[in-house]
């Protein structure tokens, strides 16, 4: 199957709060069926659905609605994939693509669900220089995921991030709250054994 991805600048009138399309384009097409980034399917419930009903009618007419609401379906669902998207869009009358725009545009928000561990890597300064990039790409190798996506099982899911405040470590990485320091890329395999 294949889907269009499409980009739209928005204006805000000022005087009513209300957000304009500007300019609208196509970014790509896409081929979502072989999308490594969409290997976990999405299990909404009917609970969490009118959880999330409930949210957008409690705020759909509030200025600036659309942030608390994604907040809350984040906190709702764990994280934010098109099928919730959607929801919101419908029952909002949002554009799609604006409500995309600014799931990816926050750091705040995930298109994807997290493992049941969560893997972070630090590539700040000191540990980058000390080789965590190499570790990071190891880990993607290993676990056949990229940065921000979660492995089929749901078992592992890989982050980025800038400093944990370890520096003294380099490189860190952590799993959930586990901390792991002075590590090279044969380490691993060892790390993700104690959590297979």
């Amino acid at each position: 199957m294949w889907d269009v991805i499409w980009c739209s600048l928005y204006l805000e009138d000022v005087s009513t709060g209300f957000f304009v399309t500007f300019f609208t384009f196509k970014i790509k097409e896409v081929h979502l069926m072989n999308s490594a980034k969409s290997t976990v399917p999405f299990k909404g419930t009917p609970e969490q659905e009118a959880q999330l009903l409930k949210v957008i009618e409690e705020k759909k007419s509030d200025k600036g609605a659309l942030m608390p609401i994604l907040q809350k379906a984040q906190e709702i669902y764990g994280y934010l994939p098109i099928e919730v998207q959607a929801i919101i869009s419908d029952n909002t009358g949002i554009p799609l693509e604006k409500i995309y725009g600014v799931v990816t545009f926050y750091a705040q928000f995930s298109l994807y669900p997290k493992g049941e561990y969560t893997i972070s890597v630090c590539l700040g300064t000191a540990c980058y220089v000390k080789g965590s990039g190499d570790i990071y790409n190891k880990l993607q190798e290993k676990l056949g995921i990229g940065g921000g996506e979660c492995t089929a099982d749901g078992k592992f899911s890989l982050d980025a991030c800038r400093c944990i405040g370890a520096c003294g470590l380099a490189p860190v990485l952590t799993v959930n709250e586990d901390v792991y320091g002075r590590l090279t890329v044969d380490d691993v395999d060892k790390i993700l054994a104690k959590y297979a």
